[in-house]
C-alpha cells in the first residue's frame, strides 16, 4: 500500500526547523561603522553602556595584562559581533559567563557566544588578554595608542588608539561609562578620567589605583598616564556644584612650569560655563606628562594631557572640548570641526573677554594674512576635510572657528551665545553630526539666511569671497 505524502513548502520546513532549535536566529554585526575616514573603526550591531577594565603594567618589561568586560545591548539579533582590538594576545572570550568561540584577523576579534543574542538584550562579554601594547601610527604620521615615557606610559586614543590598550566598539558614535583598575610597581602613579575611587598597596608594594568615569565617554578621549606625578587636588566652583573636584598629576620636571597655568583651571571653568553652560562632568583637572615626542594636547574627558607644561590659551582650548568634543561628541570623524572649529573659538573669546583683540578682530587677520601661518588655511572647506590624514588639519581648526563667527555676524551676540549654550545643553553626553547643527543654528534664527555660510564657509571649496 503506498503511503501517502503531503509536501511541506520550503519555507515553512526552514523555519519550523529553526524553531525546534530555539534560540534568536540572526546575522553577524557589522565588523565597522562605515566611518568616512576610519571605515574599519567601531562595529555594528551592539551598543556598549559601560567598560569594566582591570589592567596590570610592568614598564620594565613592557608588559600589559588585562581584563575587559563591557556590558552592551544588541541593536538586532546577532550570531556574532567584533571588537576593536590591535595586537595583544587574547586568551579567553566570554560572553554571558559562557565560553565564546573567537579569532582575530587584523584590529577585528570576532566573538561567536554559545546562545545567539536577540535584538534589545543586554549582555556582557568579557575578554582576557596581554602582551605589549603597540604605538599606533596615525595617516598624519603622529602617534597614538600606548606611548611609553621615560618612567611609564602614556595611553592616548584619537582617533584610534584605544583598541591598542583595550577591546571594545572603538568608534565616537559608542559612548559609554568606564571603571578602570590599574596595578603598577611600587613608586608609580596610574592617572585616568573620572574620579579616583580606591588606592590600595599590596605586601609586594604593588599598588592598585581604581578610576571612575560615570558620564557617557567616548573610547578616543579615555587615557591612562603611569608614571612619577605629583599630585595637587582641590576644588572649583561650578553651577553643577559647589566643590568641583579638580585633580591635576603633573611630571616633576613640568611641575614649576605648570604651576602658575594650572592655577588658573578654576577660573577658566567659571568663565566658561558663563559663555557655554553648566560644566557637564563630575570632576576636572589635568596630566602633564614630560612626553614632548608626542607633540599634542589631547582633550581627554575630565582631564586633558598635556606632553610638557601648557600654555594659558592651549589650557582654554582643551577644557573648552569637556563641551565641545567630550559632551557633545561627534558623530563621526567627518564632524571634526565641531570639535576643533568650537574649540578654537574658544581661544578668540578667551582674548576678547580679557583685553585681547575681539572674535571678529581674530577673523579678519585670518582672513587677511591667515595662509601665512596656516599654509593649508584654505585647501579645504572645514566639514570636508580632504582624507583621514586631515582631520586635524588648519581648516578644520581656523575655518571651523570662522564659521561660527560668521554665525555671530548674522545673528548679533545675545541669539549667538544662546545658540552656544543651547548646542551643549540639547546634545549632553550624546553625539551630533553637522547637519544638526546647520538645522540647529536655523531653528535658533528663524527668518535669518544661512545659505551663503553654509555653502561658502563651511562647505565651499577654496577662499570666499568676502561681502
Amino acid at each position: 500500500m503506498a503511503r501517502s505524502v503531503r509536501l511541506v513548502p520550503a519555507l515553512l520546513v526552514s523555519a519550523l526547523a529553526l524553531t525546534a532549535c530555539g534560540g534568536v536566529h540572526g546575522t553577524p554585526g557589522g565588523s565597522g561603522v562605515r566611518d568616512p575616514y576610519f571605515p574599519k573603526a567601531g562595529n555594528g550591531g551592539y551598543d556598549v553602556t559601560h567598560y569594566g577594565l582591570r589592567l596590570a603594567y610592568d614598564p620594565d618589561a613592557h608588559h600589559l595584562t588585562g581584563t575587559a568586560t563591557l556590558t552592551a545591548r544588541a541593536t538586532q539579533d546577532l550570531t556574532a559581533f567584533n571588537l576593536d582590538l590591535l595586537g595583544l594576545d587574547v586568551g579567553e572570550v566570554t560572553v554571558g559567563g559562557e565560553t565564546a568561540r573567537w579569532n582575530r584577523a587584523g584590529q577585528e576579534l570576532t566573538v561567536r557566544p554559545r546562545k545567539d543574542l536577540g535584538r534589545d538584550e543586554t549582555f556582557r562579554v568579557t575578554v582576557r588578554y596581554s602582551g605589549a601594547p603597540e604605538t599606533v601610527t596615525d595617516p598624519d604620521g603622529s602617534q597614538e595608542g600606548w606611548l611609553r615615557t621615560g618612567d611609564g606610559v602614556l595611553a592616548l586614543g584619537e582617533p584610534v588608539g584605544s583598541m591598542a590598550w583595550f577591546p571594545g566598539n572603538h568608534h565616537p558614535s559608542d559612548k559609554a561609562s568606564y571603571d578602570l583598575t590599574v596595578t603598577v610597581p611600587l613608586g608609580l602613579r596610574a592617572v585616568s578620567n573620572g574620579e579616583l575611587r580606591d588606592v590600595t598597596t599590596a605586601k609586594d608594594g604593588r599598588t592598585t589605583f581604581a578610576w571612575h568615569s560615570a558620564e557617557p565617554m567616548a573610547s578616543y578621549l579615555a587615557t591612562l598616564a603611569i608614571g612619577r606625578f605629583d599630585i595637587t587636588r582641590s576644588t572649583a566652583r561650578s553651577t553643577a556644584r559647589d566643590r568641583l573636584p579638580v585633580y591635576t598629576a603633573v611630571d616633576p620636571d613640568e611641575k614649576e612650569a605648570s604651576r602658575a597655568v594650572l592655577a588658573r583651571i578654576p577660573e577658566i571653568l567659571r568663565w566658561a560655563e558663563k559663555r557655554f553652560g553648566p560644566y557637564p562632568f563630575s570632576s576636572t583637572g589635568a596630566i602633564v606628562d614630560r612626553a614632548a615626542e608626542v607633540g599634542y594636547a589631547l582633550e581627554t574627558q575630565t582631564r586633558p594631557v598635556f606632553p610638557g607644561a601648557p600654555g594659558l590659551t592651549l589650557l582654554v582650548h582643551e577644557l573648552a572640548h569637556q563641551w565641545y568634543g567630550d559632551s557633545v561628541t561627534p558623530e563621526s570623524w567627518r564632524d571634526m570641526w565641531l570639535n576643533e572649529g568650537f574649540a578654537t573659538y574658544a581661544e578668540w573669546l578667551w582674548r576678547e573677554d580679557h583685553g585681547g583683540e575681539s572674535a571678529q578682530e581674530s577673523f579678519d587677520a585670518l582672513y587677511e594674512n591667515g595662509e601665512k601661518t596656516y599654509k593649508d588655511l584654505w585647501a579645504f572647506p572645514p566639514a570636508k576635510p580632504a582624507d583621514a590624514a586631515n582631520i586635524s588639519g588648519d581648516p578644520v581648526y581656523q575655518r571651523g572657528a570662522m564659521v561660527l563667527q560668521k554665525v555671530r555676524q548674522t545673528v548679533g551676540d545675545d541669539r549667538f551665545f544662546a545658540i552656544l549654550r543651547g548646542w551643549a545643553a540639547e546634545h549632553r553626553y550624546g553625539n551630533a553630526d553637522t547637519a544638526e547643527f546647520t538645522a540647529y543654528v536655523e531653528e535658533q534664527a528663524p527668518g535669518e539666511d544661512f545659505e551663503g555660510i553654509w555653502e561658502d564657509w563651511l562647505y565651499g571649496e577654496g577662499k570666499p569671497e568676502r561681502p
